[in-house]
C-alpha cells in the first residue's frame, strides 16, 4: 500500500509542476508568457534534460496554428531569432529554452493567453536510435512581463 500511495504522490507531484518524465526525458519548469487580446505570438520556455542524449525534433499544441523552436542570437551586434528543425540534447546536460536563447514559439495563437492558465504543449524528441518519442507537457501562463525563474528560484 505505501508504495502504491508513492507513486500516486510521485506523479500528481510530476503533473502539478508541469514537468514531465520519459524513459530517457527529463522536462521541468515550463511556463509560457501571457499575452495580450489581438496578439498573435508567445514563448514557451522549460529546462528538458536527456539521459542518454537526444534531439528534440518539434513541439506543437492546441493554443496555436504554428509551433516551432526557434533560437535568438546575436550576430553582427543585432539581435536575430529564427527557426531551427533541430535541438541536441547532450547525455546528462541540462538545457535550457529561456527568453533571449532557445524556445518553442507559439504562434497563429486562437486566443488570449492569461496569467494563470495553463497550457498544454507536445514536445517531439528523437533518440540515438533515431525513433521519435512525444512528451505532454503543461505550462503555466504567466504575466506577460513576468521575469524567468532564476536556477535558485528553480531548486525550491
Amino acid at each position: 500500500m505505501k508504495t502504491v500511495r508513492t507513486v500516486v504522490l510521485t506523479t500528481l507531484l510530476t503533473m502539478m509542476s508541469g514537468a514531465a518524465m520519459s524513459s530517457d526525458i527529463d522536462v521541468k519548469a515550463v511556463w509560457v508568457r501571457g499575452t495580450v487580446t489581438g496578439q498573435k505570438a508567445t514563448g514557451a520556455f522549460m529546462e528538458v534534460t536527456s539521459k542518454s542524449g537526444a534531439t528534440l525534433v518539434g513541439a506543437s499544441s492546441p493554443v496555436a496554428g504554428v509551433t516551432e523552436i526557434h533560437e535568438m542570437k546575436m550576430a553582427d551586434g543585432v539581435m536575430q531569432m529564427r527557426a531551427i528543425s533541430r535541438l541536441e540534447l547532450p547525455a546528462g546536460k541540462p538545457v535550457k529554452l529561456a527568453p533571449g536563447g532557445y524556445h518553442v514559439m507559439l504562434m497563429d495563437l486562437k486566443q488570449a493567453l492569461k496569467a494563470g492558465e495553463s497550457v498544454p504543449l507536445i514536445l517531439t524528441v528523437e533518440g540515438k536510435d533515431k525513433k521519435k518519442e512525444t512528451i505532454e507537457v503543461k505550462g503555466e501562463v504567466r504575466d506577460l512581463t513576468a521575469a524567468p525563474m532564476s536556477s535558485e528560484h528553480m531548486k525550491h
